[in-house]
């Protein structure tokens, strides 16, 4: 079987098809199989991360309650050069650190394909897998990307903007992660991958995208909890996603668990 590189260029010579149909069967074949589990998943650590951002916050700012006010209507054009710098390498850098815990659930979302076990542990495999180090950086270059230009934007009153920008580029590089961890790409190639694959094929993916959505409103409007048995679809979705595009083999990714990408 062809090399993920090998079929990217030859998608890239001779482009590829989708059939909306059948990426959203299997996305919602897949996600029967882990919808209650990683749903769980989400909703205990959401809570979980949600108090520990709480309790921190309050313990900073509880002393200072202009301090509290200030946060709540934080504006980055309000900050001074040191900050913004600071402020755009902690976002970054956050945005990095979690990645291999929003990877875990594509390999959930793999192992339900393959029939395998699948666990807690399974949603953090890639914090000791030879992938960490491509994902984190992979993450970080298009967090940090992202934030500089929309911080720059927002300082020149166009929020707007820089929300499409966003917007833009989640939607272009969506695929980095899958890339990487089932593709063994390294983190630039796997961004440009990302670009080159959905940009052959934007409308089909723009309409994948939208099915995405609606499903998050549905669990929206569920009670609102019902969103955190919603978001599994997404993983669900690009992993469908990937599977239609890039032929893959039986190699597991987390095999080489402790080896060096470098």
């Amino acid at each position: 079987m062809k090399s993920t590189s090998d079929q990217i260029k030859d998608i890239k010579n001779h482009g590829y098809t989708l059939d909306f149909s059948t990426v959203f069967n299997h996305a919602f074949e897949n996600y029967k199989k882990i919808a209650v589990y990683a749903g769980l998943i989400l909703l205990v650590f959401s809570v979980f991360f949600g108090l520990v951002a709480y309790l921190v916050v309050d313990a900073i700012f509880s002393v200072d309650k202009l301090t509290k006010l200030y946060l709540l209507n934080f504006q980055p054009q309000n900050l001074s050069q040191i900050n913004i710098i600071i402020y755009v390498m902690a976002t970054a850098l956050v945005s990095a650190i979690m990645s291999p815990f929003t990877a875990g659930f594509l390999k959930m979302a793999d192992c339900a394909e393959k029939d395998q076990e699948f666990n807690v542990s399974t949603i953090f495999s890639y914090y000791k897998s030879r992938h960490f180090s491509q994902i984190f950086l992979a993450t970080f270059l298009i967090s940090l990307f992202s934030v500089i230009v929309t911080t720059f934007l927002e300082i020149q009153k166009l929020n707007s903007l820089g929300l499409v920008f966003s917007l833009v580029l989640s939607f272009f590089t969506f695929l980095t992660i899958p890339l990487i961890v089932f593709g063994n790409l390294k983190a630039v190639d796997a961004i440009s991958s990302s670009f080159l694959l959905i940009s052959r094929q934007p409308l089909m993916f723009i309409a994948l995208m939208i099915t995405i959505a609606g499903a998050m409103l549905v669990g929206l409007c569920a009670f609102c909890i019902g969103i955190i048995f919603t978001i599994p679809f997404s993983y669900s979705m690009t992993y469908a996603i990937y599977c239609a595009i890039i032929k893959t083999d039986k190699e597991d990714p987390i095999d080489a668990i402790g080896q060096s990408d470098f």
